[in-house]
């Protein structure tokens, strides 16, 4: 199975999933790394991995669709399977999701539907949760929606500033993700079918 990752920042949770390729744990091969900021870190991770990078700046087109064609033909010349996105911070557009309906995973700091958006921990501690958590999920045309595959909490600790939480959501991300990715490319999970289908 031929898997491309989607990041645009730091690309821990990459790393991740390449560990645990690299380890046999995953069984695919992960052909790119598709990212839309060139200063990100994960850019210099996939180097070093020596992953190829494919890089598209929605600035460099004059349309959210000419951007998103861009990423569609790269993805039909690598004959991608799957598509796991890790920290891509551009929403992708309904068209995009219904090509690769059930071959889009992402994965969220918070316990969907809860603290959807890219402040989720922070906003977690500003609305004085007890607990917050990871979520893993198929992709849907809505933000942060679609089928959940896994979900698992976080207690909230009195001392916890952000930085701490952080620390212990992004550990169970990195533990989480490549499971959820190991059961979908055995095939031991699939996008669920709707009532009366």
């Amino acid at each position: 199975m031929n898997l491309a990752i989607f990041a645009s920042g730091n690309g821990s949770n990459f790393s991740a999933i390449v560990k645990a390729i690299r380890q046999s744990r995953i069984k695919a091969k992960l052909v790119i790394l598709v990212c839309d900021r060139p200063r990100a870190f994960v850019v210099k991770r996939a180097k070093k991995e020596k992953v190829r990078v494919v890089l598209v700046r929605r600035e460099d087109f004059v349309s959210r669709a000419d951007f998103e064609m861009a990423i569609i033909q790269r993805l039909r010349s690598y004959k991608i399977d799957l598509i796991a996105l890790a920290g891509f911070m551009r929403m992708l557009s309904p068209s995009f999701v219904r090509r690769y309906r059930k071959r889009i995973l992402n994965i969220h700091p918070s316990l969907l539907p809860a603290f959807k958006g890219s402040h989720a921990i922070k906003d977690a501690i500003d609305h004085k949760a007890s607990f917050t958590g990871v979520t893993v999920h198929f992709v849907d045309e809505q933000m942060d929606h679609g089928p959940v595959i896994l979900q698992e909490r976080i207690k909230i600790r009195s001392n916890d500033t952000l930085s701490l939480l952080e620390k212990r959501i992004h550990a169970l991300e990195h533990r989480m993700y490549p499971r959820v990715i190991e059961l979908f490319c055995s095939g031991r999970i699939k996008y669920p079918k709707r009532p009366g289908i």
